[in-house]
């Protein structure tokens, strides 16, 4: 790539990401440089992945090509502001945090920067994430390119118009929350049947993991999959008439339509 990555903020996302570079071999780790305010966080960064580290969010934004914004919506704007003056229009801006539109960033950077904003989840963790990414009008395609690479490393990506972005946070950025209550109502399910639990969270984990793999691999309906395995009068039928009589679908719909909204009210403060 060529290009020094500058990471402001080094939680979980931020060092899958990191990890997820370094593996994949899209930048070295001497390319890359870390910024936090604590400073045993950055002490274990650098033994783990050999990359230079700061506290200083002003010299990360000298020295890096394209910056990462690795933190938490209620510090952006502080964040931001703080580095603006480094930020020439040859930087590109990453952005990782709900509610932060391109528009709001383009409000204390300027309109002439490059911007790119993004919705990771994190199954980045465990190389298994998906991401959404949009750009403003002054991203070329080849650095579009180049942060598509970089989040390729840990998962997959798709390029979205900006406006789905909040659709992408219910049904994705926010999912795992809802499919780690399934996988542990199923595993509850499995101790009241007698099952050791970490054997329930095995089996529920595995259904999980691979219903989600035969959508992706098959590419067939999610409700022709769903019938694949109701036999008439069988178990699994039984147990589908009763999670439509408690209405299952209805509450999913409906938890991600507030998670929807809730996104929109964010990025409108």
């Amino acid at each position: 790539m060529n290009k020094k990555i500058g990471f402001i903020g080094a939680g979980n996302m931020g060092q899958a990401m990191i990890g997820g570079i370094i593996k994949s071999k899209i930048a070295k780790s001497q390319e890359i440089i870390v910024c936090d305010l604590d400073e045993e966080k950055l002490k274990k960064i650098a033994e783990d992945f050999n990359v230079k580290t700061t506290t200083n969010s002003k010299e990360l934004s000298n020295e890096a090509d394209i910056i990462i914004l690795a933190i938490k919506p209620n510090i952006f704007d502080v964040v931001l502001s703080d580095i603006k003056d480094s930020i020439t229009d040859s930087k590109i801006i990453v952005s990782i945090a709900a509610g932060k539109t391109i528009k709001s960033i383009e409000n204390i950077l300027g309109d002439n920067k490059k911007i790119i904003r993004t919705m990771p989840n994190t199954p980045a963790l465990v190389n298994a994430g998906m991401t959404a990414v949009c750009k403003n009008k002054n991203v070329s395609d080849e650095e579009i390119k180049e942060i598509l690479d970089i989040f390729e490393s840990f998962g997959e990506t798709e390029i979205v118009s900006e406006y789905l972005i909040d659709s992408v946070i219910g049904i994705s950025g926010s999912a795992p929350a809802y499919v780690f209550m399934f996988i542990e109502a199923l595993a509850d399910a499995g101790v009241i049947g007698g099952m050791p639990r970490d054997k329930a969270y095995k089996f529920a984990a595995q259904a999980v993991l691979g219903s989600a793999k035969m959508v992706l691999e098959t590419g067939k309906h999610p409700g022709e999959l769903k019938d694949m395995v109701c036999s008439p009068a069988g178990t699994t039928i039984e147990a589908v008439a009763t999670l439509e009589e408690e209405g299952f679908r209805g509450s999913v719909i409906k938890a991600v339509k507030d998670c929807i909204r809730k996104s929109k009210e964010m990025s409108n403060n």
